[in-house]
């Protein structure tokens, strides 16, 4: 499509947004800018390393920041813009223009077995080797494919996509709008075991995981039942891949959890918080709103809302940051308290 065309289709563009159109180029795809050829889109965003490239970018058509500067030399070089106070979020609805999911035609494949006693609506889409256990219920719009297996009692709000060989166990529930990604197993037995003289005995898993509206779950992840009560992911929040989460965690809304975290049960989070890659939450661990842990930190007790914090155990990033800087010169420091000791 035209470039014209495609800023119609891009939320973050609004009426008074600084653009040139240079010769309306046709938008057939998009790249990152030191990769981009004729007819793709690219993006730069404010202070990004890549400004230099722009020169020798072969770009059709850019996203640029609100930077006088930056545009000038894009309108030099001949080439199409648009400046937008968030050109990342304006890509991520330009690729969305430009590649629509593919719409799953209504309808179960023979291969597939459905329980007499589920409910599912009449435009759900149900791939090969696909099982609705008894009692679920699968709302309006839903898309399962292939060898998706949804246990007995499990519910999907609207909408939901569950990916090929996902798992949901007995008694899961989903809000509207979740995304499951292939691999990933939605409330299996949380980890409980009772230590005894002669072994451990199990404890039985009855309670239930809830994924409220809008959560994405990516490829492997698991998600634990309790013994009692409930697992809650909060509206919103995005899970990558390889995440566990144990049994009888609460998460606020909005929370983001970068692959390999793992969560202990009973591990309560606020709205807004981000753990990045195998940061690990001890049992029972409470995490304040908006609060941030850098990769590989470990979080024991509490973290306050907005903190953010790196190590192990975690402790404030300004901290670590000298600590980290401070470790680097052990050895020398060892060797000059000897030297001062003789």
């Amino acid at each position: 499509m035209r470039f014209s065309s495609l800023l119609t289709r891009i939320g973050a563009v609004q009426d008074g947004s600084p653009r040139h159109l240079g010769e309306d180029p046709e938008i057939t795809g998009a790249e990152a800018l030191d990769r981009a050829g004729p007819g793709q889109l690219a993006f730069l965003e404010p202070g990004n390393a890549l400004a230099a490239a722009l020169s020798a970018s072969g770009a059709a058509a850019l996203l640029l920041p609100l930077d006088e500067e930056i545009q000038q030399l894009a309108s030099e070089r001949g080439l199409a813009w648009v400046a937008l106070k968030d050109p990342r979020l304006g890509f991520a609805q330009a690729l969305a223009a430009l590649h629509p999911p593919t719409p799953k035609p209504p309808g179960i494949h023979p291969s597939a077995v459905v329980d007499p006693s589920a409910a599912v609506a009449a435009d759900v889409h149900v791939g090969a080797h696909g099982v609705i256990g008894a009692g679920s219920i699968v709302a309006a719009g839903c898309v399962l494919h292939p060898g998706v297996v949804l246990y007995e009692d499990v519910q999907l709000g609207q909408g939901c996509e569950i990916h090929a060989n996902a798992v949901l166990h007995p008694g899961s529930r989903l809000g509207a709008g979740c995304v499951i990604q292939s691999q990933a197993v939605i409330g299996a037995e949380g980890f409980g075991f009772v230590p005894t003289a002669s072994g451990w005995v199990k404890m039985p898993q009855t309670g239930r995981v809830v994924l409220e509206d809008g959560v994405e779950v990516g490829c492997g992840s698991t998600i634990d039942r309790p013994s009692v009560g409930e697992t809650r992911i909060g509206a919103g929040t995005k899970i990558d891949n390889l995440v566990h989460v144990g049994h009888g965690v609460l998460t606020g809304k909005g929370c983001a959890l970068a692959a390999q975290v793992g969560i202990a049960g009973g591990a309560v989070l606020g709205n807004g918080v981000i753990l990045a890659g195998q940061v690990g939450v001890a049992n029972r661990a409470v995490i304040g709103d908006r609060a941030i842990a850098s990769s590989k930190s470990g979080i024991h007790g509490e973290i306050a809302a907005g903190e953010v914090v790196s190590g192990y155990p975690a402790i404030p990033n300004r901290l670590w940051l000298r600590c980290s800087a401070v470790f680097n010169k052990l050895p020398e420091m060892a060797r000059t308290l000897r030297q001062l000791q003789k």
